[in-house]
Formats: C-alpha cells, structure tokens, sequence
C-alpha cells in the first residue's frame, strides 16, 4: 500500500510538471528514480502482451505491463493535472517568476544525486555536454506559424510524446515550436474527432517505439545514456530561467524595467520551496518506513 502511496504521489509531480509549457513529466520521472521502470512498463506493451489478452489472462497480463505501477502513477499524473491546471495557469499569467523559480528549485536540487548515479569517464562527461547543448538548443528555437495538413497531426503527436517522456524537454514546447500547440488545443476545444484521432494515433506508435528505444539504450549503454539525459536537464534550465519574457531572457533588474516586477523576494522562496519539496520527494521511502508503527 506504501508504495501504491508513493507512486500516485510521484505521479503527481509528474502531472503538475506537464501542466507548465517548458518543463517535463519525463523531467520528474528521472529525476525521481522511476524513469528506467516507466519506460521498461510502457515497453511490455507488445505483443506478448497482446496474446496474453487474447487468451483472456488478464492477471498474467496486468503483471507483465507492471499495470499497479502505471495505473498509481497515471492516476496521479490526471489528479495533478485536474486539480492543478488552473493553480499553474493562474501563476503563468499573474506570477510566471516565483513558479520558474520554484521548478529551477527541484531540478537544481536534483542534480547531485542525478550526477552521483553515473561512473564518470571523459566520454560520458562529452555526452553530458552534448546533452546540454542539446537541452540549450531546442529551447532557444523559435515557435513557427502554419496551416497544418492532416497528416501533420500525427507527426505532431509522435514528437510530442517523445519529447514528454525525454527528460528535459517538453512536449508542449515541441509542439509550440512546430507550430502545432494552436491547432491541437483547437481541435480538443472544438471536439474535433478525427484530427483527434490523428494525433493520439501518432502519440500511441510514438510513446511505445520511442519508449523500446531508450530502455534498449538504458539497459545496453546505461551510464552512457544516464549522463546525456542529465545533460539534458542541465541544459534545460535555460529555458526556465523565472525572468524570461517572450523567449527574451533577463537579468531580475533588467526584467524589472522592461517586463514587470522582478518577484526577487518570492522567487528565492520559490526556489528554497522547490529544494524543500525534491527533497521529500527523493526521500518518500524513508519517510513512509519512519512513520510506520513499529511491528512487535
């Protein structure tokens, strides 16, 4: 039950990241150690999976896809983003600063225990970089405006599923760059059912293959892979500096004559808040074993 606990709790974090443009689920997912068994999970869903539903043995079904682990984390994930949605929108508008800080809080907070999980060598360490720049990279792209055909939804819906699950990068983010963030949100608000259909097709054959991809890569090139995907974290925080505007990043004075107030008081509360909570998180095992009532 602790555990079911945990990962509803983990999920949550998971949500609450999806729900800011610029910051990842996937992001939160690695950060929080549960990275390696989402992808494994999401993997099983193959065709082994599919004969033992043919078979009609669910039970053996619901083991092989590690089913408690992503109902509790899915779960969790659509309570955050439910109950959350319009907390983080209403910050988005009316105080972007102290929320970009409270996420660059926990990832901050995180990278000591991301960069003591990998065995450094000079390789690994030009893959961290690498990794960085790449991070740097894709947030420093400029949103593009087009008439999208149809099949583009379905393009749209495999790189951004891709992207939610890379650590760093997200998939909100791609689609505004590719032009796509307008005509999806379109589309759900006007129920429009086959373009619908379209980008959760693409979602669907770009979460399973991508998701083999970077198990095969963890578990054949793990410390290699480890230390790009930390690169990718790191290199991300470029794109949540808290005082940016229009993709413009400011120092807090310069942001304070040209933007609005610079929060600087709020933003270092933010920041010591978003510490404080990574590292409950990282320590919710200990936590759930410490307040459980010792066994005579």
């Amino acid at each position: 039950m602790k555990s079911y606990l945990q990962w509803i709790i983990k999920g949550m974090a998971m949500g609450a990241a999806d729900v800011v443009p610029g910051v990842s689920g996937g992001t939160l997912a690695f950060i929080l150690g549960i990275y390696q068994r989402l992808l494994a999970a999401i993997s099983s869903v193959n065709l082994a999976a599919v004969s033992l539903l043919a078979r009609g043995k669910f039970a053996e079904l619901w083991r092989h896809i590690d089913g408690a682990f992503l109902l509790c984390l899915f779960s969790g994930i659509l309570l955050s983003i439910f109950s959350l949605a319009s907390v983080i929108s209403y910050l988005l508008e009316h105080r972007p600063v102290p929320l970009w800080a409270f996420f660059n809080g926990l990832i901050l907070a995180s990278l000591p225990v991301l960069v003591r999980s990998v065995s450094w060598s000079a390789a690994r360490f030009g893959l961290f970089l690498l990794g960085a720049l790449f991070g740097i990279s894709i947030s420093m792209l400029a949103p593009v405006q087009l008439e999208p055909a149809a099949y583009m939804f379905f393009i749209a819906g495999a790189i951004a599923i891709c992207a939610m699950i890379l650590p760093g990068i997200s998939g909100s983010f791609i689609l505004l760059i590719f032009g796509m963030y307008g005509p999806v949100v379109l589309a759900v608000t006007e129920f429009q059912l086959a373009i619908l259909a379209l980008f959760a097709s693409g979602c669907i054959i770009g979460l399973l293959s991508f998701s083999r991809l970077l198990n095969w890569l963890l578990k054949h090139f793990h410390d290699a892979t480890l230390a790009l995907l930390t690169g990718v974290v790191v290199g991300a925080l470029y794109r949540i500096w808290p005082w940016q505007h229009n993709q413009q990043m400011f120092t807090p004075w310069q942001y304070r004559q040209h933007v609005a107030n610079n929060d600087v008081l709020l933003a270092a509360v933010a920041l010591m808040a978003g510490i404080v909570v990574i590292a409950l998180l990282l320590n919710l095992e200990r936590l759930f074993n410490s307040t459980a009532p010792a066994q005579k």
